[in-house]
């Protein structure tokens, strides 16, 4: 098939464009480079510099490569960006993915696939959560995408737009080959903030909160590596491509790990030990979110294969030791 991948110099974007040519698509990648990084896809695969915004440009840029499916990553993602500046979340993240969605349409594209996130759920009833729970974000960024959500249904109705919505818990760790890993300028992820305290390019790596309602009074997340994320883009797009209806799956790996967890977990892998200090909570962070995937595992035969929290650091080290700046274009 062919592909069109908005945000593929993103983290998650760029991981599923090598997904997807290992197993023979053709993949052409649409980025405003606002934030991701141009070394971060093949040089050989088509790149086109454009916004999201620009419908008549993006609409021209599917009919001429005859696109079949859109995977969608092209979202800011920073909860507590969001909930400082709510403005850029929703121009980029609603209004954008609504210019997409519109050219889409008129350029007759099939199938959708999009990047969203658990943080629809807000502070979960219970867990794990599944996808009937009801949803409650309590940052602007799970309230975005839970608007494009809703979008993606009123298309899927009104146009017969077919698509799958992802709601990824904690994206983590770096392709194996060591060549694209996490790049975020500023990094706000805990596993590349505690690599790079390891790697002493910070003092200490800070734990906001330590009064929730978890064992260690950390928050607790459900880690899933980058690699198993990009493996489920593929398996649902063959989904939409055999005739399954327009869906929506949680991945997760289903285990939950605190912060502390988290740090104790990485100095054992890297060897070494570093500072660690306390502050206070930032707004919109759930105490607890464990993913319930038996959805997509069912559905697709997806399995998270390398998501242990020693394999997603290993390999996130593995990038980080190589690439102690990322990519080197955003310094």
């Amino acid at each position: 098939m062919n592909i069109l991948v908005t945000g593929g110099a993103g983290y998650i974007g760029s991981h599923t464009v090598k997904a997807l040519l290992v197993q023979g698509h053709n993949v052409v990648v649409i980025d405003n480079l606002s934030r991701g990084h141009r070394a971060a896809v093949p040089e050989e695969i088509p790149f086109y510099v454009v916004d999201i915004h620009d419908i008549d440009r993006v609409r021209h840029i599917m009919e001429d490569m005859n696109i079949d499916a859109v995977m969608h990553f092209a979202a800011h993602s920073q909860v507590g960006e969001s909930m400082e500046n709510p403005t850029i979340y929703y121009d980029n993240n609603v209004v954008g993915s609504y210019c997409l969605l519109e050219a889409v349409r008129r350029a007759g594209v099939k199938y959708f696939v999009f990047s969203s996130t658990a943080a629809v759920y807000g502070e979960p009833e219970q867990t794990p959560i599944t996808e009937d729970m009801p949803y409650h974000p309590t940052n602007v960024y799970g309230q975005t995408k839970l608007m494009i959500e809703t979008m993606l249904a009123q298309f899927s109705r009104a146009y017969g737009l077919r698509y799958v919505a992802l709601r990824y818990f904690n994206a983590a760790g770096a392709d194996g080959s060591g060549t694209i890993g996490e790049d975020h300028t500023p990094e706000t992820h805990l596993i590349p903030l505690i690599l790079q305290t390891a790697l002493g390019q910070r003092d200490s790596i800070k734990i906001f909160g330590t009064d929730y309602p978890t064992p260690d009074g950390t928050c607790i997340r459900d880690y899933i590596h980058v690699t198993d994320l990009a493996d489920a883009h593929v398996r649902v797009l063959k989904y939409l491509a055999e005739g399954g209806e327009s869906q929506y799956f949680n991945l997760g790996s289903q285990n939950g790990f605190s912060v502390r967890e988290m740090i104790e977990a990485a100095k054992k892998v890297t060897g070494k030990d570093f500072k660690v200090e306390e502050a206070p909570r930032r707004a919109g962070d759930p105490a607890i979110l464990i993913a319930g995937s038996e959805k997509i595992r069912r559905v697709t035969g997806w399995q998270p294969t390398h998501s242990k929290v020693e394999q997603i650091i290993a390999d996130a080290w593995n990038w980080h030791q190589h690439h102690p700046q990322g990519y080197g274009d955003k310094q």
